[in-house]
């Protein structure tokens, strides 16, 4: 009876919610920050405002940080808001709150990232838009999508171009989807960074400097990235030349990438398209900086990569921007791989080999081609230290299990 009685309250809880909420409409006009920024603030839970079709011009960021609302444009192209005159602000909108949907609304050229969220639990960007429309400059904004130490995360329908980091980037967070979204003309498309169980599929990511990354890196709260799912995407003609600010751990990554998976564990890669790629299609990698970081692990380890389809790349490296593209066009002599792992693994398992449960599995056609670098050997001058024969990689796939997220 209890649990009854509890059930009840709940029910009349979101009736009276659902009873109580009320829908509030912007124009564009006079005063036109002021008002959309005081209806953010005056929000109460339940509550859906409207964004009107129009071009909205502002000086100053927006922020949200009222829970279980809805904002909503029109249409990404119907819908502008602009950020190109921001004086203040160091993003375009900042959200804060937890059960927030965001749709239809275009942010443009904000003076830093164009849609930060961070610290929610439960936020679902569907059908929106962020672009820096003076093309690929170093002084755009850092990111496009923004969440950051964030639950239950959807990014559904969205466009990016133009981050001076990643158009669609998800770091220090769990349980996150991104989906049918576009990122073009980023230095990184989608990345996933630091975070846990994620599954990026059905995007374009092509003409950023490099398609789809799976990072992990030191010095931040949330280490040792896992289970990401990348399937059914197309990273293809990622043909920008790298903008990223000077320093920027992205910077060193060269012009022509597909996809790269650094320094995460239990990554399933499969069913993508990768293609156009000039430098190389998919890099598998250490962490090579110096780190004086204790709890973290630079090494990826139980990569799975089976059943997608490779057209050409290699064909135009990258030897301007950081080590990878250099080293590789130096190994292969030029022949540069489809697939390049850097066979870079702690010391004890260069002499005695990765535990089984560790090893990087490769399921692939025969055609195709790829490369890796016996450390020992490279290390000790061996005239050969490659080894290019995938099938030594074929392996069982153990598929990770597909991510749910809890929706508002």
């Amino acid at each position: 009876m209890k649990k009854f009685n509890i059930f009840c309250i709940s029910i009349i809880s979101v009736l009276l919610l659902n009873i109580n909420a009320k829908e509030i409409f912007i124009e564009p006009g006079p005063n036109e920050h002021e008002r959309l920024q005081e209806a953010m603030i005056l929000l109460q839970e339940g509550d859906i405002l409207t964004i009107k079709s129009g071009y909205y011009s502002f000086e100053d960021g927006l922020s949200l940080d009222v829970s279980k609302v809805t904002v909503r444009g029109e249409g990404m192209d119907k819908t502008i808001l602009d950020f190109k005159n921001q004086k203040s602000g160091a993003q375009g909108l900042l959200v804060t709150s937890n059960q927030v949907i965001l749709e239809n609304f275009s942010i443009m050229d904000a003076k830093g990232d164009a849609l930060k969220v961070i610290g929610s639990k439960g936020i679902s960007m569907l059908n929106l838009k962020t672009e820096w429309t003076g093309g690929p400059k170093s002084t755009n904004g850092a990111y496009g999508f923004y969440p950051v130490e964030s639950e239950d995360i959807l990014i559904d329908g969205c466009v990016a171009i133009g981050a001076s980091d990643a158009g669609i980037y998800v770091g220090q967070s769990k349980n996150i989807i991104v989906r049918n979204s576009v990122a073009q003309y980023n230095v990184a498309g989608i990345e996933i960074e630091n975070s846990y169980y994620a599954d990026v599929y059905d995007n374009l990511a092509s003409h950023n400097t490099a398609g789809i990354l799976v990072f992990d890196l030191p010095d931040l709260p949330q280490q040792g990235g896992h289970h990401i799912r990348v399937f059914d995407n197309q990273a293809i003609d990622n043909d920008t030349d790298n903008f990223a600010p000077e320093g920027n751990i992205v910077g060193e990554v060269p012009r022509g990438t597909g996809i790269i998976v650094m320094a995460n564990s239990d990554v399933e890669i499969f069913n993508n398209v990768m293609s156009g790629n000039g430098t190389v299609n998919l890099s598998i990698v250490s962490y090579s900086d110096e780190t004086d970081d204790k709890n973290y692990y630079p090494h990826p380890k139980n990569i799975q990569v089976h059943n997608n389809t490779y057209g050409p790349s290699g064909f135009d490296p990258d030897l301007e921007t950081g080590d990878l593209a250099k080293a590789l066009y130096e190994i292969s002599a030029g022949d540069m791989p489809d697939i390049f792992w850097d066979g870079v693994v702690p010391l004890s398992q260069m002499i005695l080999g990765q535990p089984k449960e560790e090893r990087l599995v490769l399921n692939e056609e025969d055609t195709t081609s790829f490369l890796t670098i016996s450390p020992i050997k490279y290390m000790l001058g061996f005239s050969s230290p490659i080894r290019t024969d995938i099938k030594e990689f074929e392996g069982k796939i153990k598929p990770l299990e597909s991510i749910s997220i809890k929706t508002f």
